[in-house]
């Protein structure tokens, strides 16, 4: 072939390649599974072998998850209402919008437990399932070894104090995303040669992204009234001065969550139909 018919295959190649926009393929639901499920069980097998703890000042160490360590979010929320998920990749907002998620969706735990890196693959718990119990933390909490009183509320103290450091940022991404996905959602009219397939996964983006945004205002409340139970029990088992911060402490959180909850209106209404 001459150098001038190589030169116009390439470019008839590259034109048709710009026509036609990629379609990821979606993996199979159950690689994704085995996926992560190998990935953790080689995080776990590594600490046992070097007997290192997975945890760092109460956090998963980096060097036992990846950055797409909390990609199940999604899948997750869609399987929540029957929705498919999109094919698309995530955007960097969109894959933040997920890590900001999952401590929120997380029932608050002792983070140096040693299945929380199992936790940050989405295998340790159900989060299909809309099933909550308000008096679940207060029965960890008093049923922990803490070695007094204080220790109990100051566990207490920090979970909501993190919780008050959480729900901004998630809520800042947030808006963002649902920015992002209302220009999104105008485009697909002026998109030329748009076929069935990306239009699809654009709306299932959107529709995804909104599920989660949701399901972590579901929660946000669930997790205060957590909170409330806890303070209660605490301070009949063990009544201290104490008691009164994190009354005023969770009362803040309170009010944050009441805040995010009307300011940032959703994108797209999350719908159970999956006709998209």
């Amino acid at each position: 072939m001459g150098r001038a018919a190589a030169v116009a295959v390439v470019s008839r190649v590259s034109g048709e390649r710009r026509r036609a926009m990629p379609i990821w393929p979606q993996p199979p639901v159950g690689w994704n599974i085995w996926h992560r499920s190998l990935i953790a069980f080689a995080a776990l097998s590594l600490l046992s072998g070097c007997g290192t703890p997975n945890t760092d000042f109460g956090r998963v160490r980096p060097s036992l998850v990846s950055d797409t360590v909390h990609d199940w979010v999604g899948p997750a929320a869609d399987s929540r209402v029957g929705a498919i998920p999109s094919a698309f990749e995530l955007t960097d907002d969109e894959r933040a919008l997920r890590d900001l998620a999952f401590p929120l969706i997380e029932p608050p735990y002792d983070r140096k437990r040693w299945d929380n890196v199992l936790r940050e693959y989405g295998l340790a718990g159900d989060y299909q399932a809309a099933r909550f119990d308000r008096t679940a933390y207060a029965a960890r909490l008093l049923s922990s070894h803490y070695t007094s009183p204080a220790s109990r509320y100051a566990r207490l103290m920090d979970d909501i104090r993190n919780d008050i450091t959480r729900v901004p940022a998630f809520f800042e991404t947030a808006a963002r995303v649902a920015d992002m996905d209302a220009k999104r959602g105008k485009s697909l009219a002026f998109v030329s040669e748009l076929n069935p397939g990306e239009r699809a996964n654009a709306l299932r983006r959107n529709h995804e992204n909104a599920l989660i945004l949701a399901w972590v205002r579901d929660t946000l409340g669930q997790r205060a009234s957590s909170y409330r139970v806890a303070l209660e029990r605490l301070a009949i088992v063990a009544p201290s001065p104490e008691a009164g911060q994190v009354d005023l402490t969770l009362n803040q959180l309170r009010a944050i969550e009441d805040r995010y909850r009307t300011a940032l209106p959703l994108a797209y209404a999350p719908r159970a139909d999956t006709a998209y």
